[in-house]
């Protein structure tokens, strides 16, 4: 599981995704979030606007990230 520190209150799932290294671009994240194949807290999220404050566990493709504040 790879983590990501959130330095200001939030940071966007979409973000999130190409800071991890899960997509290769924003353009990539907003399709695989609104395909509903991204998971916040074991529910599929499809707002890639979703901001995610710090203990959230995100899941793609068998690859989880845990944001940490």
């Amino acid at each position: 599981m790879q983590t990501i520190q959130v330095h200001d209150d939030y940071i966007k799932l979409g973000q999130a995704l190409k800071a991890a290294g899960f997509v290769s671009s924003g353009v990539e994240a907003k399709i695989v979030i609104q395909n509903g194949e991204v998971k916040v807290n074991g529910t599929v999220e499809t707002q890639r606007g979703k901001k995610l404050v710090g203990g959230e566990i995100v899941e793609f493709k068998n690859n989880q990230l845990k944001i940490e504040k």
